[in-house]
């Protein structure tokens, strides 16, 4: 179902998404709320859809219209926080040394020393909205890469759609590990849930996966994604088990532990290094996709140690 609107211009999409009635939207968002969750449920037409929307509006103009209106403001506003950074003013920066000085706080350490089991399950509930189509957004990506970098992402991306075996899907695997935590697995049924920093980060994966002129930026989020999972996926599974709860929801983690500490490499070095040798020119796309990808996990973790009086 659609989700609930935080704005007038989320009410009016909803509305024209059920009515078929779109030529008369506009597309000043009353907040960053009501921007975001207008501009996730536009692009949730390319993924599930939703049942009380015709089908055939996923490619509306008057909706991609809107869409685009969001995307300019949203990318216009990750690439200030970019540029502001102390880190975009190096010259000699690469990929490697973005991921190991960019400071964040850690989520993953809180919930393996001193989280309680409502804390997590609400982490769960938020998470789920993109680990239930974890994968995803990166594959909108593969057709615009030549041989070599298609060929490196995906080495990475069979693995995470389980090797051919649907029960080893990686979001197949989160799913069942909700599941038997208690918590409903459809398709982002927690989206009402979700604080706006979460929707923020699915739609920065989204909108990089989308556009063929941010593929660099695509490829820089993936491989800041990759290596930086195994350590916080391995104190996500340590946290799990202090607080007992169902082995299948710590086997998820566990999966992530070995298998990011190999696809960091890959996504490094064969993704996004042969990617910059046949365009050199995206270097700060790269980076910037990189940034971004961090920059918003670090905002949601800052936001939720806040609210639990961590901060």
């Amino acid at each position: 179902m659609l989700p609930k609107s935080r704005g007038t211009l989320s009410a009016d999409v909803f509305t024209a998404l059920q009515s078929g009635s779109t030529a008369h939207l506009g597309t000043e968002p009353e907040s960053e709320e009501d921007a975001q969750i207008a501009l996730w449920t536009l692009y949730e037409l390319h993924y599930r859809g939703f049942d009380e929307v015709d089908p055939e509006l996923e490619w509306d103009p008057d909706l991609l219209r809107v869409r685009r209106s969001l995307e300019r403001t949203f990318e216009a506003d990750l690439r200030r926080q970019w540029e502001e950074s102390p880190l975009h003013a190096d010259p000699d920066l690469d990929l490697t040394g973005l991921v190991e000085r960019h400071d964040g706080p850690s989520l993953a350490r809180f919930v393996r020393r001193k989280a309680d089991r409502e804390q997590v399950l609400e982490i769960l509930k938020h998470r789920s909205i993109y680990h239930l189509k974890e994968a995803d957004p990166t594959s909108w990506v593969v057709p615009r890469l030549e041989t070599r970098v298609k060929a490196a992402l995906m080495e990475i991306q069979f693995d995470e759609y389980g090797n051919g075996d649907p029960n080893r899907l990686h979001h197949h695997l989160f799913r069942r590990g909700m599941e038997a935590a208690g918590l409903r697995t459809d398709h982002a049924c927690y989206i009402d849930e979700v604080p706006v920093e979460i929707l923020a980060m699915n739609n920065a994966v989204t909108m990089f996966g989308l556009h063929r002129r941010l593929r660099g930026a695509a490829l820089g989020h993936f491989a800041a994604f990759e290596s930086t999972s195994s350590i916080p996926s391995r104190m996500l599974a340590q946290g799990l088990r202090r607080l007992d709860f169902p082995e299948q929801m710590a086997a998820y983690y566990d999966e992530h532990v070995e298998a990011d500490a190999v696809h960091e490499q890959v996504a490094v070095r064969d993704v996004c290094g042969a990617y910059l040798e046949e365009e050199p020119n995206d270097r700060d796309l790269v980076l910037f996709g990189a940034f971004t990808g961090m920059e918003l996990e670090a905002h949601y973790a800052r936001l939720m140690l806040a609210q639990w009086g961590e901060s």
